[in-house]
């Protein structure tokens, strides 16, 4: 389910969940907002007044969970999407990823271009547009790791092709790897390690000051499914900001 964040007369922060897609079509513009506010319970829309003239300013996989920013008004809107356009906006994230990425912090800087064998996915393209994801190994556990990132760039599912292609898909990604349990032989964690979704999560949004309001730093906590399977590798997430 849906919670919101943060919200102020111009700004609004949702936690999204898993599942709740943000794919916009022409013929229903507010479709993915009506969605979001379709997941939330209807005591938080209400005592937020929030309502379908709210406008989304940046997406998130259908299975990626965390911080989804919605502009009230036009101007706050317009604001904020060229606030993303400049790269102005910190964005962190966390997943849960097969195998352990070395060295355990760097930066991934390949290309992306549209997979032309596959219309669902990207892939690493000489050809492609300069993509670029910092990455730190937060902890590990038997055959994967938790690894923070930090994109400074936002091309399609950039995060997940990074990560495939650096040989570390995430875990419940099955476009980009698929499930592997390399290394894990309790049913149990076999079980947490099959979400049915990607263990990627939209953890951390630092908005600058900008003509729709103050900077602001708004932090979604990890979902259920997600706090599970890092329990049961005895890992825990970074500390908030």
């Amino acid at each position: 389910m849906a919670s919101v964040l943060y919200a102020d007369e111009r700004v609004v922060a949702l936690a999204k969940p898993a599942g709740v897609s943000l794919a916009t079509r022409r013929a229903e513009p507010g479709a993915a907002v009506a969605r979001l506010l379709a997941a939330l319970p209807d005591a938080e829309r209400d005592a937020n007044a929030l309502d379908a003239g709210l406008r989304l300013v940046h997406r998130l996989d259908v299975g990626t969970s965390g911080v989804v920013l919605l502009a009230r008004d036009e101007d706050a809107h317009r604001e904020l999407v060229r606030a993303f356009a400049a790269r102005r906006v910190g964005k962190a994230y966390l997943a849960l990823v097969w195998g352990r990425p070395r060295p355990a912090e760097g930066c991934w800087t390949s290309p992306l271009g549209p997979d032309r064998s596959d219309r669902r996915r990207m892939r690493v393209d000489a050809a492609g547009r300069a993509a670029a994801t910092g990455y730190l190994v937060a902890g590990r556990g038997p055959g994967v790791a938790l690894v923070r990132l930090e994109p400074a760039t936002g091309r399609t599912h950039q995060i997940r092709v990074h990560l495939a292609h650096a040989g570390h898909p995430v875990v419940g990604d099955d476009l980009y790897g698929g499930p592997r349990h390399r290394g894990v032989r309790d049913p149990a964690l076999r079980r947490l390690l099959d979400p049915g979704h990607t263990l990627l999560h939209a953890w951390r949004v630092h908005l600058p000051a900008t003509a729709a309001g103050p900077e602001l730093i708004v932090t979604a906590p990890l979902p259920a499914d997600f706090a599970a399977a890092l329990a049961a590798l005895g890992l825990a997430p970074p500390p908030e900001p």
